[in-house]
This record gives C-alpha cells, structure tokens and sequence, in this order.
C-alpha cells in the first residue's frame, strides 16, 4: 500500500510502495537485496533537510530512524564510529562524556549524520572543512547487499568517493569521524550596515575560527556573528546581550521554527564578495519583495570527490524563501550569478543543473560515475533525480 513522505518544507512529496525501518546492518543489507532482486530502486531517506529530490521514489524508501548512536569510541586517534541514522543533535553529549567533540558543524543538527555526510552539508570557518571531511572510515551497503568497507589504507579512491555520494554508491551504514578534544565557543552576534560588515569583511573572516553573517536586503544590515574559542565557563543563560558561552556542540545549532526553500553555491573564495555583491544588486533592482535574508559562509577546501568544496577554498553564499510563497522565478535569475561566479551547487539545495553543467564542475566526476557503476551495476539506487543529474 502507497504511503506519503514529505520533505522539511513540503516541497518534496513521493509515495512510496513501501516504508522500511531497519534496526542492524543486515536488515539494511536485507532490504537492499530485496529491492534488487525485484527490480525496484530505493532510496534513504534522514531528517528531510534536503529540498532538492533526492529522496524522492514510487518503490522502496529506507528510513534509518531506528538504527543510530554510536557505535564505537577511538579515544587514542580521538575519532568515533557513528551508526548512519544518528541525528547530529544526539552526538553532542555522548561525545563531549568521552571528551571529544565534533571539529565543525552546521547550524541545523536535527539531520541524520549520513544524510548531511551525503550532500555536502558543512558549517563556516576559512579553516574548515565540510563535515564530510572529517570521515576516516566507512560502511557501505551496495547494490546487491554486500557490506563494503573502505578507510584511508584500504581503497581510499572509494572513501574520496563516498564522501559525498548523494545516496548513490549504497546505503551508509557506518561512519568514523575524525574528532578533536571537547571546547567551548564564545558566541558574539550584532548588526552593522551591510556596508561596513563588507569593509570589514576580510579581516573578521581571518580574526575568527567561524564567521558568518546575514544580509536583511529590506533594511539592508547584516547580522554578524563570530564564534572563538574559550576558556571561559559556559554561560548559555546568555548573561550578557548577543553573547553566549557554551560547549561547541551547544553553541552551533539554531532553532528553525519557519519553514522555508533555499538554494546555496559555493563559489572560490576570491570570488565571494564580488558574487554577493551582485546578488546584492540583483535583488535590490528585482527583488525588492523577499524579505528573507542571504548567508554568506567561508568552507575551507576538501578532497571530496564530488564536495562542492573539491580542491578549493569557498565563500557559500545561501538565498531563502518562506515555503508559502513561489520561489522558483528568484532562484532561477540568483542561480545566474553564482554560474558566472564559478558556483557549485549544493546538492541538498534547490538548484537547476544537470550532468550536461555539473561534469565540467568536477574533475572526477568521470572516476565518481565508475564507482557508482562498480558498487551499484544494477542502479537500485537510482532515482528520476539522480538519473538527470548523471545524465543516465
């Protein structure tokens, strides 16, 4: 019998012929096999943070909701093995009681590890990888039920692969991170005209391990904010106005309570004031009725095969809009800019581009479509989506 799933913001809805909810690897590795067996593709679906249709499919959807936690903790290397369905929320704790946290993360935490792990999703700091980067091992569930293993010794072109493999080399089962020693952050966020926060801009980037800010485009002020490490006790009662003290895990989530759609590049560094600056123009000249703001975010460079950070430092520079209200004819004129800019598209975010764009983007594209072939022959993975994306 059909069932319905919807994504975050209901702009992704499928109905799929069924919903399976493993709780081990074999189960997952039992469903694989199933699917394959009967000609039906599947597709896993994490929190819904997603707003492109990766998840979306008419046969098998794989929920990993009851297969989390962690499974194993490396205090000597500092890393972690993190079973695939675990929110990133449920890691903080866990981790800091073993004394260890998480080097980086973005500000949604309600994702499921393997579906951020999968599209790209990273935090800012010009010093930083995505979260992708800190990967050092992995379990993999390919296309006809094996479980494959890779790590930096062993078939490391598979890691670079895998990680970020938009749900198309298998199922992740498991994955070991790459952790550092437990921290705490000093939160400081204020507003300043937009044009003093870009005079500014360089420097604070350089001063500060995270810096971000948002552009409002109808008041025209950005909101700053600048995340350093501390000493200090945590704080997280917010004693002193637009400041905060807490551990870093406590410190990099942002409650969403508003729904929305968004669209994100990443273009190389150098470029990202002169893209923001026209998408500045662009929407004061055209779209002067979105009043939800624009994030700009510095991503160090990664080895990710298909990372929309491969081989280079990047400003991600994000355009949002309330999930009631169209957004595609914004998107689409925006989505111009960051092309011209060099951009790559965040796979988890609204974007226009096929294999036809995308290939010339990424200088292994070639080598991640023979993994792709090699583990999933069959394409039990695939979906309309990732069809068109592949040019398959």
């Amino acid at each position: 019998m059909l069932q319905s799933w919807s994504n975050w913001s209901g702009r992704v809805k499928c109905e799929p012929r069924e919903i399976v909810h493993p709780a081990s690897e074999r189960a997952i590795a039992n469903a694989v096999r199933d699917a394959a067996q009967a000609g039906r593709t599947l597709r896993v679906a994490g929190s819904g943070h997603s707003f492109t249709p990766l998840v979306a499919t008419g046969d098998t959807l794989l929920s990993l909701d009851d297969w989390h936690g962690i499974a194993e903790i490396d205090a000597t290397h500092c890393r972690a093995t993190v079973r695939a369905g675990s929110p990133i929320s449920s890691l903080g704790a866990p981790l800091r009681a073993h004394g260890m946290g998480l080097a980086n993360q973005g500000d949604v935490d309600v994702q499921a590890i393997a579906g951020a792990l999968a599209t790209g999703t990273h935090g800012t700091g010009a010093t930083l990888g995505n979260l992708s980067s800190q990967i050092r091992a992995l379990r993999l569930v390919a296309g006809g039920g094996e479980v494959v293993t890779c790590d930096e010794a062993h078939d490391p072109e598979l890691l670079e692969a895998a990680r970020v493999s938009l749900g198309a080399l298998g199922v992740l089962s498991a994955v070991t991170l790459q952790l550092v020693p437990a921290y705490r952050l000093h939160e400081r966020v204020w507003k300043v005209g937009i044009d003093e926060c870009l005079a500014e801009l360089a420097e604070r980037v350089a001063r500060h391990r995270h810096f971000e800010f948002f552009w409002y485009p109808h008041r025209d002020y950005a909101e700053m904010k600048a995340l350093d490490p501390t000493d200090a006790a945590p704080d997280p009662l917010e004693s002193h106005k637009g400041e905060r003290i807490d551990w870093s895990d406590c410190i990099f989530p942002s409650v969403r309570d508003l729904r929305f759609n968004e669209m994100e590049y990443a273009v190389p560094a150098a470029r990202g004031p002169s893209c923001f600056a026209a998408v500045r123009a662009r929407m004061q000249a055209k779209h002067g009725d979105v009043v939800w703001p624009v994030e700009y975010r510095t991503v160090a460079a990664d080895t990710g095969w298909l990372s929309p950070m491969h081989g280079r430092d990047a400003v991600a520079i994000s355009i949002h809009q309330d999930a009631k209200l169209p957004c595609d004819e914004f998107f689409v004129d925006i989505e111009a800019i960051f092309r011209e800019h060099g951009g790559r598209p965040h796979w988890g975010k609204i974007h226009n581009l096929r294999a036809r764009e995308l290939a010339p983007l990424y200088p292994m594209w070639e080598r991640f479509l023979d993994v792709r072939r090699r583990l999933d022959p069959r394409g039990t993975f695939l979906n309309d989506h990732l069809r068109e994306l592949f040019g398959l």
